[in-house]
């Protein structure tokens, strides 16, 4: 066994060291970037920004004690989900009319207007119309809210809360889209105040619905306050969240695939088996409860434009990502006014996939982890994250745990694509998240919610902690560890203003302790 392991060891390093050379070395492959100029044009592959931790880090040894430590669930922390139905209220006999609500975003952002939209819908004694999910014009994906998440299960989860109906009835066929973005219609409310009180929308939207029957809200994204809210109009946003949200069968069976074949790698055999999704639960005999942390890796080409940070890519990365800057916000970045190092020592850039794999690493995460990598596109591709691969070669994603027909009816449509990391992110042992943003905020909030331990980076630790070149690993290791010993999962109480959705206590979970 113990051969085993030193030959597992050495094999990793070789590999490691020949995925290292291009970084290191990179005059050596000059003629690569000659041959592949659309793939090279915009940027050169970084070297290692901190080659000396790296290093150490490659070698790096994990004790069963730390090991054992890292991967041991959350304790109890004397507080318990308090979402029971509330007095005997029950569904009012009539409705005041219709609500429709127009959602743009990702599909996190999305997630929390419908969960705004349904306490609206309380608020106002309205019927809801199924929200209608605008077309990102990012990601150019039209999937709509039956694509992503089970109607049914979500109107018979909510039957005693509100009225749910599909479509937008047939009295009021012509409230759609194309309507309102045609002409000012007096049925559209497009002024709500971001963060909007209860009262704001029985004074201006109500009025609306009681005149027309119908009242279309358009944008409505982040449109409803979370402060000074009834108690029970809280417990409804946390209940269509955290219960009423199911996405559809087909990415549920495609979740639970991928994370059994995470806990239960298949042999070899079985991975070309196009079977092994059908068989996939009867695996669980053969090797044990594996477990595996997600990654949720924000490092896309907007993150990196947008923090003007340097990231090791040369002088045409800095001028491509300049451009982009100037194209997209026609230069009104705040952070282009400071230098790198600035940024950096105040923990105002992104962290880079080198350096979540060397945060990783350094909290005890050894390179046997099996490793999901939830992101929709990293800049820069394979060559960025190939320190991070380096550092823990088992890391997989959907194209390397699921075939191309088992991901055909996500393929190309990123909120079902999000939906899929979303889902394997609340099945994981442990969730890290490498920088703030929807995904990070709903994934933080529903693991919360169910006690499960998710670890934050510091960054106001960490951007300082890099910028130290001459810092040992046991140094950088001590300070990582200590940085992050009340980062891993212990719940925080939501302050004024902060969402609900990231932060359910105490309006949703409640202390179990008197």
């Amino acid at each position: 066994m113990r051969s085993g392991c030193h030959n597992f060891r050495g094999g990793t390093m070789a590999a490691a060291f020949v995925l290292l050379l291009p970084l290191l070395f990179p005059s050596l492959f000059t003629p690569l970037s000659h041959a592949l100029p659309s793939v090279l044009s915009e940027w050169n592959a970084p070297k290692p920004k901190h080659s000396l931790l790296l290093w150490s880090a490659l070698q790096r040894q994990t004790s069963a004690e730390q090991q054992a430590e890292l991967w041991t669930p959350l304790p109890d922390q004397g507080w318990k989900p308090c979402l029971r139905p509330y007095g005997s209220a029950s569904l009012p006999e009539k409705s005041e009319g219709y609500i429709q609500v127009f959602l743009d975003g990702g599909l996190n952002q999305q997630r929390m207007g419908i969960c705004d939209a349904v306490a609206l819908a309380k608020i106002l004694n309205a019927t809801l119309i199924i929200p209608h999910l605008e077309v990102n014009p990012v990601w150019k994906d039209s999937s709509t809210f039956e694509d992503i998440f089970d109607v049914d299960h979500f109107i018979n989860a909510l039957k005693d809360d509100i009225s749910i109906v599909k479509g937008v009835p047939d009295d009021y066929f012509w409230s759609t889209r194309e309507y309102y973005a045609t002409a000012v219609r007096a049925t559209r409310v497009k002024n709500a105040p971001v963060h909007a009180s209860a009262n704001w929308y029985l004074d201006n939207v109500l009025p609306v619905m009681q005149s027309y029957g119908i009242a279309a809200i358009s944008p409505f994204s982040h449109r409803l306050a979370f402060d000074n809210m009834p108690e029970d109009i809280q417990k409804l946003r946390c209940k269509v969240n955290f219960q009423a949200l199911a996405f559809v069968p087909h990415i549920r069976a495609l979740g639970d695939a991928l994370v059994n074949r995470l806990r239960y790698p298949p042999s070899t055999n079985e991975a070309d088996s196009t079977t092994y999704l059908k068989r996939v639960s009867d695996s669980k005999d053969k090797q044990g409860n594996g477990k595996f942390v997600v990654l949720h890796l924000r490092f896309d080409k907007d993150m990196a434009a947008h923090s003007a940070c340097d990231f090791g890519g040369g002088k045409a990365e800095k001028l491509a990502l300049a451009k982009y800057r100037q194209v997209i916000w026609q230069g009104r970045v705040l952070n282009s006014q400071f230098t790198d190092e600035e940024l950096r020592s105040q923990g105002r850039c992104p962290l880079t996939p080198e350096e979540i794999g060397l945060l990783l690493a350094a909290l005890g995460f050894d390179n046997s982890t099996r490793l999901y990598l939830a992101s929709h596109k990293v800049y820069g591709g394979e060559a960025r994250i190939s320190t991070l691969r380096s550092l823990f070669p088992l890391m997989e994603d959907k194209k390397s745990l699921a075939s191309s027909e088992e991901r055909a009816q996500i393929s190309g449509k990123a909120s079902l694509l999000a939906a899929v990391d979303y889902y394997v992110s609340m099945h994981s042992d442990i969730f890290v998240s490498a920088s703030p943003g929807n995904m990070h905020n709903a994934v933080v909030g529903h693991r919360t919610y169910e006690n499960k331990k998710t670890i934050r980076p510091n960054m106001a630790l960490l951007g300082p902690v890099f910028l130290n070149k001459s810092r040992s690993w046991p140094e950088f290791q001590e300070a990582v560890v200590e940085g992050h010993r009340d980062r891993q999962g212990m719940l925080r109480l939501r302050k004024s203003q902060q969402s609900i959705y990231t932060y359910p206590a105490p309006d949703c979970i409640c202390s179990s302790r008197g």
